[in-house]
């Protein structure tokens, strides 16, 4: 029985298939590249999706995934372009995956612990006191300051 390589071979001639074998490569590697950039969860939740023109088109399902990949774009095209450098890829470019079931499965699907969002709080209010006039300003020197913006300011738009 032949296998799949050998009937490809057959049909096509050797250039066609070793180019082939070159783009297989390329998609197979993602895995690979992002775990070496400390991304590696990312690669279950983005894919390859094609390559055109020398820009490779990673698809992401869910906007989270998307900043996280963006933080190391720079280092994974560097990582492309050093184990393809036949392929002449000039940039990455990220997009959402429109696909509903990649959807439903990226809401089901937790972030691993070790790179959950990070949740910041909103800061307490603290109540200053409240600045009606200038002369409400206790600092002589910022106070000469805000007067001599006023006086620029006023003069600009006298020019005007």
């Amino acid at each position: 029985m032949k296998t799949a390589g050998d009937i490809l071979s057959a049909l096509f001639d050797r250039q066609f298939v070793e180019k082939a074998q070159g783009y297989s490569k390329l998609f197979d590697s993602w895995e690979d590249i992002t775990a070496k950039n400390g991304i590696a969860a990312a690669a279950a939740h983005s894919r390859i999706k094609e390559l055109d023109r020398g820009i490779l088109l990673v698809e992401v399902d869910h906007p989270g995934w998307k900043q996280i990949v963006q933080t190391k774009q720079t280092k994974l095209l560097n990582d492309f372009r050093y184990r393809f450098p036949d392929m002449d890829i000039s940039g990455i470019s990220l997009m959402l995956s429109r696909e509903p079931q990649a959807e439903q499965e990226a809401e089901t699907q937790e972030m691993p612990k070790t790179e959950q969002p990070v949740v910041f709080e909103e800061p307490a209010v603290q109540s200053e006191p409240v600045i009606k006039s200038i002369d409400d300003i206790k600092d002589e020197n910022f106070k000469e300051l805000l007067k001599n913006l006023g006086e620029s300011i006023s003069i600009r738009d006298k020019t005007k």
